[in-house]
């Protein structure tokens, strides 16, 4: 079967790239390796210019645009990566962008978009709506429309990526790959099966935004009906029409990773590697630490860390969320007695336990306590698990009964 690209077209995108680009670092991921057994690595394009990979593919495109399509502009949907790959590659070739993203799209990627000269249109709820928008202002204003993945020297940008890999890691057995609309890991398949036919390649999708698999199975892009996922950089609901035949043609398996997964990966990468990922970006990881994905011992393997854009605000509440399923936060509600010092012997022995207080909440008449006692909610950082439970158990011996609260509680 023929195929969108070949080898040669990635060859020549990196030309294209070679004073444009970074080539980004294959770092290794030594605390993951020693949890999984394998020798595994990060191709970290989260340190990439503009913070993801999506400047390979536009700036490959934009390159080539003859000198009316330059004149007129160009205008891409994104839900953000994208966006800021196409600003940069724009502004670098001295063309006009119009960028067309979701209403609901961080507002850290619009604010960088902006900042590199895009003029940034936000429209409807996800990606598709975007998309939609994006190709009625090309008709009205004659911009050139970039496809965030599926076009053949979007792709093959992409596919610069799998070059490098090959170079840097010649043993590598397997790599894991987010998949959004399929440019990234289309590219890089059609590099490596050429440069190491024996890898293993393994897609990731969010759980919450999953087509590839159905697609698969059909034969033909499949829209999914929704897009919930804290992975908003792979939060596409169809794939490419031509990025599903490359991914059915090279990609031994494509799995499927939970809410849950992503934010703890998230936290790994920050935590142990210092690297900081968006939930896309850290989609392979999730994969790996969940079990998705099994290696072999001691074999090599590879995941690329495809953007870094996370907003501050939520990457504080995903390492939040994560310390607390990690054991390093503990809610604990009690009672105490209603009178002076009843709440400071509390709090003492908390201390006495080695436990350090971040938030308190006490009433008296709103839990159901007796009139001469009064209810307390801690949030307490602990060591570990091991912690927490030792915890529990001193204030037991002080004369505390606690209930622990956690994770899971709240409907959503």
């Amino acid at each position: 079967m023929s195929l969108a690209i070949t080898l040669a077209d990635i060859q020549a995108a990196r030309s294209t790239l070679r004073d444009v680009i970074l080539a980004t670092p294959v770092v290794p991921a030594a605390r993951l390796s020693a949890e999984l057994g394998a020798s595994i690595y990060y191709k970290a394009e989260n340190t990439q210019h503009s913070g993801s990979f999506k400047i390979r593919g536009a700036y490959n495109t934009i390159a080539h645009l003859s000198p009316a399509e330059r004149a007129l502009g160009v205008i891409a949907p994104s839900a953000g990566n994208h966006a800021q790959g196409v600003a940069l590659a724009a502004q670098l070739t001295g063309v006009r962008a119009v960028i067309v993203m979701p209403v609901r799209a961080p507002l850290t990627k619009v604010v960088a978009t902006r900042r590199l000269g895009a003029e940034v249109v936000l429209h409807g709820d996800g990606f598709d709506d975007a998309v939609a928008h994006a190709r009625v202002l090309a008709q009205q204003h004659g911009y050139t429309y970039l496809h965030a993945f599926d076009h053949p020297r979007v792709i093959a940008g992409q596919g610069t990526i799998g070059l490098e890999l090959a170079e840097a890691l010649p043993n590598l057995r397997t790599l894991v790959v987010p998949i959004g609309g399929g440019g990234l890991i289309s590219g890089i398949a059609v590099a490596l099966r050429a440069l190491l036919p024996d890898i293993r390649i393994i897609g990731v999708q969010a759980a919450g935004c999953a087509p590839v698999p159905g697609s698969l199975l059909a034969g033909s892009p499949v829209a999914c009906a929704t897009a919930r996922t804290i992975a908003d950089g792979i939060a596409v609901k169809r794939p490419g029409e031509l990025t599903l035949p490359i991914i059915n043609a090279l990609v031994d398996e494509v799995v499927t990773v939970e809410e849950d997964e992503i934010v703890l990966a998230i936290a790994h990468v920050v935590q142990n590697s210092r690297l900081v990922v968006e939930g896309a970006g850290a989609a392979g990881v999730a994969a790996m630490l969940s079990g998705k994905v099994r290696l072999r011992p001691g074999e090599i393997a590879a995941t690329v860390l495809c953007g870094g854009n996370i907003d501050a605000n939520l990457l504080a509440r995903v390492l939040e969320t994560a310390m607390v399923r990690q054991g390093r936060y503990l809610l604990l509600r009690t009672s105490v007695e209603d009178r002076p010092g009843g709440l400071a012997r509390l709090v003492n022995s908390v201390a006495e336990a080695g436990a350090s207080v971040m938030d308190l909440l006490h009433r008296r008449a709103m839990w159901r306590v007796p009139v001469d006692m009064a209810g307390v909610e801690l949030a307490l950082e602990v060591r570990d698990e091991a912690h927490a439970q030792a915890v529990i158990d001193y204030l037991a011996t002080r004369g505390y009964t606690c209930e622990r609260g956690g994770v899971g509680e709240w409907p959503v």
